[in-house]
């Protein structure tokens, strides 16, 4: 296995020129190809657990060297469940729907010709990503059924991983006759890489970064490819004075606590000053139980006294940790405004069983993913149908909210005719 190159540059340039005809071959697969090479990776894969947990090791023992926290770690670690779900990931993308080749919106105009889009792959994917090696089974599969070649560069952390999931995957492709080109591992450490590929638009249609804020500021400052990118997840939930109390707290407790390091969690709680006495007297304790640290405005603590003041930066942080900024507003208007105005156009939700209010909240919030009576937790492309996602854009263009499927695809217009000509 390779880590150093001597000439990124022109390593990053053959590998490129190799996945733009690869994908010309995947536009054209037949479907039950495409399901014939995710089936035979995840037979690959389950053969080689043993090589699997070798390279993982590792992995696991050089990251313990370099002093890697035990989050860090647990990330990186490739458990038996964890392969078994990449197996499972890899079989449930390849029972799903394909979406190239779809034909949509077919209409006969008043010339006699039949217009229509179809969809069809992007072309090359180039996917930069950190620590969780089952990322790179993942967004192969993904990126295989979409009929995209796909270029992937995962952690420096998790490069023995990687390599090992990548001979699983030229395995796979070799046994259903697709390019091996179709899907590669940048097999090397140097942080040159990442420049290299987000200037790469002769090779690369799309970059989509996973990983920290600092990375995806990075490559959306310097890249010259398209980018599908979310930056912070900043989600609000919003407890209307026309909610329901149950679902109010039941919503508000799993928004937070179902997980925290998730970028659809919960950051800020805006409750109307109407029930704030009675909604926050149930919350705040529960939260607490939960080892919760609340951070509010003036009118939250004179209900909360054990809430610490929150600062103007808290309404714009991204915890990712048990920290939650409240605010009581004095109503509708001014909680879609302060979304507006503080939150990274992610998910935002509100409670209310008032329908003329939730109507305005789902039109008025400009985010990704807009909820009535459900929690920030939902925003996920399993949770959503897709049956997978390869990350969350905030973006208006091309894709938004989680992108599956059909968000690794582009549309082409198609005419019908029989001999006609334009007058």
């Amino acid at each position: 296995m390779l880590n150093q190159i001597s000439d990124v540059a022109s390593y990053m340039d053959t590998l490129g020129r190799e996945a733009r005809q690869a994908s010309r071959a995947l536009a054209s697969a037949a479907t039950a190809q495409k399901n014939r090479a995710l089936e035979a990776i995840a037979e690959e894969l389950d053969k080689g657990r043993a090589l699997l947990a070798a390279e993982n090791g590792k992995d696991l023992e050089a990251g313990a060297e370099k002093g890697l926290d035990a989050a860090l770690l647990d990330r990186l670690e490739l458990t038996p469940g964890r392969i078994d779900s990449m197996i499972d990931g890899l079989r449930q993308i390849a029972a799903l729907p394909d979406p190239i080749g779809e034909v949509f919106d077919m209409k006969y105009l008043p010339s006699g010709i039949q217009v229509g889009r179809m969809r069809v792959p992007l072309g090359v994917v180039g996917i930069i990503y950190e620590s969780r090696p089952n990322v790179t089974a993942d967004a192969a599969a993904l990126c295989l059924k979409s009929g995209n070649a796909a270029v992937l560069r995962g952690g420096s952390e998790a490069y023995n991983s990687n390599q090992a999931i990548a001979a699983a995957i030229h395995g796979g492709l070799q046994q259903a006759g697709l390019p091996q080109a179709a899907v590669q591992v940048v097999a090397t450490t140097d942080r040159a890489v990442v420049g290299k590929m987000i200037t790469m638009p002769e090779s690369i249609d799309v970059i989509i970064p996973r990983g920290g804020k600092g990375l995806i500021e990075r490559i959306s400052q310097d890249a010259r490819v398209p980018v599908i990118k979310h930056l912070d997840g900043i989600c609000h939930v919003y407890i209307d004075d026309q909610a329901d109390p149950d679902k109010a707290f039941a919503v508000a407790m799993n928004a937070k606590t179902q997980r925290y390091g998730t970028c659809n969690t919960m950051e800020t709680l805006l409750v109307a000053q109407g029930i704030a006495e009675t909604s926050l007297a149930a919350l705040a304790p529960a939260l607490k139980e939960k080892g919760v640290e609340l951070r509010g405005c003036e009118r939250t603590r004179n209900i909360v006294a054990e809430c610490k003041p929150a600062s103007e930066a808290d309404w714009d942080t991204e915890y990712l940790a048990p920290i939650l900024s409240i605010r009581v507003v004095e109503g509708l208007d001014q909680a879609i405004a302060h979304i507006n105005r503080h939150g990274s156009q992610h998910t935002d939700a509100i409670v209310t069983e008032n329908y003329t209010r939730a109507r305005r909240f789902l039109t008025e919030v400009d985010s990704s993913s807009v909820m009535v009576n459900a929690s920030t937790r939902f925003a996920d492309g399993f949770e959503y149908g897709l049956g997978a996602e390869i990350g969350i854009s905030t973006d208006k263009f091309h894709a938004r909210g989680p992108v599956g499927l059909e968000g690794l695809t582009s549309v082409k217009f198609i005419v019908l005719g029989d001999g006609h000509i334009r007058s």
